[in-house]
């Protein structure tokens, strides 16, 4: 018997990210393990490539949202 509750939802993980794009400082938040390119919105700089698991961030990470 399971006294615990904890032990029967594993905790997830991937994060959310907040990142800052390096040219026009837009703030955007991504997925840590993203399987697609991520582009910022504003100017179109790449900020994540996929690498099959977790994802390579190019952007410097402000922030990881629980």
């Amino acid at each position: 018997m399971v006294k615990n509750n904890e032990n029967l939802t594993p905790a997830p993980k991937s994060r959310f990210l907040k990142v800052k794009c390096v040219d026009c400082d837009n703030e955007p938040v991504v997925f840590g393990s993203a399987s697609t390119h991520v582009k910022c919105v504003v100017c179109g700089r790449a900020l994540v490539e996929p690498k099959g698991g977790r994802a390579k961030i190019l952007a410097p990470i402000l922030e990881v949202l629980e």
